[in-house]
């Protein structure tokens, strides 16, 4: 019976080791298919699109004055406005006029004397006088060093105006980067696994280029400047020593026919030098990370653990990150550069990268270089058109290799989908205000009489739709998604042609096509690169094989497949002399906060701590059912907390002796759905928050304030969608309305919901009413994506709003702003701002045998040390969009946020507040948002609504408070609850707001 077992077990291993093989088999067939369609090579990026018509759209030109720098650039050059030929040099700390006398000072840094030291964390502004003899187009370049100090993470950025004037809108993000470097050597952690390392910020005094932070053109800006005296002025907030500013002559890069030698190459009897391309030299964003992959030929191989063996892939995606490496060559010669390269993420698109040897570009074709689609690892080697591979010229000693990531090519594209999305909306709304914004199809429709010139447009559309799909192929090199995706949009126009005078009937269709093209634009902008070895082979050697043999891939899958079963250490694995951490996030915090601990904590305490990776939180049921629960928990929900408490899962923290005294550190209105029957059984890990994101621009040009109630927002909506804009607010988010009114979620003895009170009507009918009567979005697929664009610039958002504008939006800085929320006017005239924002807590289970140790832990986590530490190395190794929003106010004001937005979010979070969450308290916000669909979309009354969801509510709150013991059967009541009580915002940040 066992041998019977044994065999089929052994069947079924061989099985799928025959699968495997057959897989792996017809991958290499795959590929080699694809591999003769898809080539790496120089590609020219071009500033405009040759056969599209512009659309001029009124609303969004007079809401944002400046044009993109690729316009202006046409229009200098129609204007004939040549390049100069002299270079001007100006002393940095000859300013004409300042912001500030106190943080912006003459000093020495860095090693140098007689520079200028602008050491704020406020917005300030310096201003330079010029005479430039020769008008002309210039490039502008400036000799600095960052300011060091852990808390500088973010690469300086500017705003940029000549002679008043911001010139283009790319001048409103110039960007001077940092360089770091990952330190020491790696590290590996008990199960084997390396631990990635932390960056260091490695700056220094260098000369940097003014260009486009959205890295949308090859080369640096150009400025212009007339003859005589001009003024720079230079806006930003970041901390920077500057040495001088430099106005150069554009430089005309050559073409590699140009650079090429007529005469006959020697070959070089030299070594191919190899570098792993892990071990950069440097990078100018710390998100720029190592990365491991288990290919068989990946060097060095990944044998079942996690192995930092290549870099890039995902985290090599935003625009200007750079890498460099540093290698010597020993003799004077010709050289030529291959690298095993991956990008699969994206089927069938290429990725872009700018190539310099020794900080210059050697020539043209390196400017925009493709490195196309491949399913598996490639060999590219660098190559002209005709597959002739570049030779570099290098002399004896060391020398630099950097590649940068670009959108030069695809900026043309994302600027085309603007124009056009501009003109399908314009279309769009043509259709909506004549018919009243319903569908009636019991009219006839005469189009060229009812609406003349709509069907010009969408030819036009349609046009635009043909050359923005032929461009991408031929920038891609291929056909892509985003291609077949512009041509199926436009064969959608043609077939809504057909038929003009139905045009009406399906106006939704030229909003689901207007979606579709926008939502191309995110996908345009990724262009994820992995590389494993960068091979500098001197002319006449062979150059190595980049690529796996089916052979080995064979055998890779099934090392790999064999690897598979000497598992990490798994959850059940518990030592019971260590104190075990279960951490509901992704395995970079897992990672970081394991080094933390070793590092900090266990040589202080003497406590052994493993951290583990929680997948999901269905395994903390299960393995209470199991007896295998750890002894703490982080990263969970704040709604999970009182919910494993009603079962007895998890411990009261408050019976700790000293846990008053962390309780202080927290707002009133954080604990509030963490409370329980009289004890509190979470600690706030982290805490989002939200405020009323604005476009300073844009609010400006429309002549409007930002709103401080609600009524001042009613106000704003008449020019906002005149203007064919819009304010947003989650629809789901409702708490915000509840609590300015005074209303309470739950009675005082916790046992009903208040909502059925005047002032709960009231507040579920302002809420309804913004929808219902002032015409909000009820449906947002991105409000990211609307702000960017402008269709909506004005809302209410949480924390990933503002890390995605950091990070991902550089072509607006300067050109947002937060505020607090808009709130309710009291009778005294004060304004009630209450809003929650959902926080990640931290609990300790009731079965631990280690309570002490884990108080010991937790409070040792939440501290300002602990938690300062750790964002600021999850930052310093991933960027900016690994912020930690850390719910320790001492912290957060400690990390790398902007002053003037950290006082906002300071001044909101002293409105903070979260529902209480009773036996059945999950059913309440459910319910809720079932009313505002019945009131919204359905058109049932309001009263009618929300009456239905009280009583709806109610039932589930008695069913559970009879489960529970609140409520006997007979519907008596046991005992009671009595929530904390908040009335006044929380004081407590008054001393962090500057």
């Amino acid at each position: 019976m066992i041998r019977g077992k044994l065999q089929m077990k052994s069947r079924y291993v061989w099985l799928i080791l025959l699968l495997l093989v057959i897989a792996t088999l017809t991958t290499g067939l795959i590929s080699s298919q694809v591999k003769g369609t898809l080539r790496s090579g120089p590609y020219q990026a071009n500033l405009s699109l040759k056969g599209f018509v512009s659309w001029e759209d009124q609303s969004v030109a007079e809401a944002d004055l400046d044009p993109y720098y690729a316009n202006v650039l046409q229009d200098w050059e129609q204007q004939q406005i040549t390049s100069a030929t002299s270079r001007i040099e100006i002393d940095a700390t000859t300013p004409s006029a300042q912001s500030s006398q106190t943080d912006i000072y003459e000093g020495s840094y860095g090693g140098k004397d007689n520079v200028l030291i602008w050491e704020s964390r406020d917005t300030h502004w310096i201003e330079y006088e010029v005479n430039v003899p020769e008008g002309g187009l210039y490039e502008l370049h400036a000799l600095y060093h960052p300011i060091k100090g852990e808390s500088y993470t973010r690469p300086i950025v500017w705003d940029v105006k000549i002679n008043g004037e911001r010139p283009f809108r790319e001048a409103s993000s110039i960007t001077l980067y940092r360089l770091w470097r990952d330190k020491s050597e790696i590290l590996k952690n008990d199960d084997g696994d390396e631990i990635r390392p932390v960056a260091q910020d490695i700056s220094d005094w260098s000369q940097w280029p003014f260009v486009d932070a959205g890295a949308n053109y090859a080369k640096p800006l150009k400025w212009y400047f007339t003859q005589g005296k001009n003024t720079i002025r230079i806006e930003g907030y970041e901390p920077i020593a500057l040495d001088k500013f430099y106005l150069e002559p554009p430089k005309v890069l050559p073409t590699y026919n140009d650079v090429t030698n007529e005469q006959e190459i020697e070959p070089l009897n030299q070594e191919i030098i190899t570098l792993q391309a892990e071990q950069m030299e440097w990078k100018n964003d710390p998100s720029i990370v190592m990365m491991w992959d288990r290919d068989w030929s990946t060097v060095p191989r990944a044998k079942g653990r996690i192995t930092y063996n290549t870099m890039g892939g995902v985290r090599w995606d935003w625009p200007n990150q750079e890498a460099a490496w540093e290698f010597e060559v020993s003799e004077s010669g010709y050289y030529q550069i291959g690298m095993r390269a991956l990008q699969e993420r994206f089927s069938q698109k290429a990725s872009f990268r700018r190539i310099q040897i020794d900080g210059e570009v050697p020539f043209e074709e390196l400017l925009t270089y493709r490195f196309p689609y491949s399913s598996s690892w490639k060999g590219v080697v660098l190559e002209d058109s005709l597959e002739e591979p570049f030779n570099f010229y290098l002399e004896k000693g060391t020398h630099t290799l950097s590649i940068a990531l670009t959108h030069a090519t695809i900026s043309p594209i994302v600027r085309g989908i603007e124009n056009l999305s501009s003109l399908l909306r314009e279309a769009e709304q043509d259709i909506r205000s004549s018919t009243g914004r319903q569908i009636d199809r019991n009219r006839t429709w005469k189009l060229d009489r009812d609406l003349p010139g709509l069907t010009d447009k969408l030819e036009l559309a349609q046009a635009n739709l043909i050359v923005l799909a032929d461009e991408m192929a031929n920038v891609n090199g291929s056909k892509d998604s985003i291609s077949e995706g512009f041509r199926a949009s436009a064969s959608d126009i043609e077939e809504l042609l057909k038929h003009a005078d139905d045009i009406p009937y399906y106006v939704d269709e030229i909003t689901s096509i207007t979606e579709k093209i926008n939502n191309f634009v995110v996908n345009l902008h990724k262009q994820p690169l992995q590389l494993d070895e960068i091979y500098i082979v001197p002319y006449g050697q062979s150059i190595p094989v980049m690529e796996t043999s089916v052979g080995d891939k064979v055998v890779g899958q099934l090392a790999n497949f064999a690897y598979s079963f000497n598992t990490r250490q798994s959850l059940d694995d518990m030592d019971a002399t260590e104190l075990n951490v279960w951490v509901l996030r992704g395995r970079d915090y897992v990672t970081q906060l394991q080094d933390l601990v070793n590092e900090q904590f266990t040589p202080a305490t003497g406590i052994k701590v493993k951290v583990n990776l929680l997948p999901t939180t269905q395994l903390l049921v299960l393995s209470n059912a199991a007896g295998l629960q750890p002894d703490i928990a982080l990263g969970l929900n704040q709604d999970l907390p009182v919910d494993y408490a009603i079962r007895g899962s998890i411990y009261d923290l408050s019976k700790f002796e000293d846990f008053d005294e962390l309780y202080e550190r927290y707002s009133p209105g954080s604990w509030q759905a963490l409370y329980y029957d009289g004890g509190y059984y979470a600690i706030p890990e982290t805490q989002s928050f939200q405020v009323l994101y604005y476009r300073k621009d844009i609010m400006r040009n429309l002549g409007l304030e930002i709103p401080e109630t609600w009524g001042d927002v009613y106000d704003a909506l008449p020019t906002l969608q005149q203007n064919d804009m819009n304010f947003y607010i989650n629809p789901t988010e409702f708490l915000p309305f509840i609590y300015q009114n005074g209303v309470d979620f739950y009675s005082a003895d916790g046992l009903t919901t208040a909502l059925d009170s005047p002032e709960g009507f009231k507040a579920f009918q302002q809420w309804t009413d913004l929808f219902n009567m002032y015409a909000l979005e009820k449906q947002v697929p991105s409000f990211y994506q609307h702000f960017r664009n402008g269709t909506m610039p004005i809302g209410i958002s949480d924390y990933n709003m503002y890390i995605q504008l950091s990070a991902a939006a550089p072509e607006l800085n300067g050109r947002w702003g937060m505020a607090l929320i808009p709130g309710v006017e009291q009778e005294d005239g004060s304004i009630t701002r209450w809003a929650g924002g959902q926080q990640t807590t931290g609990v300790i289970f009731e079965k631990s045998q280690k309570k002490d140790d884990a108080w010991t832990f937790m409070k040792w986590w939440v501290s300002t040390e602990a938690q300062q530490r750790y964002g600021s190395d999850l930052e310093a190794i991933n960027g900016v969009s690994f912020r930690w929003n850390t719910a320790n106010i001492e912290a957060f004001t400690q990390l790398p946020w902007k002053k003037e937005d950290s006082n906002v979010i300071l001044e909101q979070w002293s409105w903070y507040r979260e529902k209480e969450n009773p036996p059945g308290g999950y059913f309440l916000g459910r319910e809720l948002n079932n009313a505002w669909v019945a009131s919204v979309i359905n058109g049932t009354n309001y009263r009618t609504a929300l009456e239905t969801t009280v009583m709806d509510i109610n039932r589930e709150l008695l069913r559970k408070q009879q489960e529970f013991g609140f409520v006997n059967e007979n519907g008596e009541i046991q005992k009671r609850f009595s929530f904390p009580q908040i009335t006044d915002p929380w004081a407590g940040v008054n001393d962090y707001v500057k």
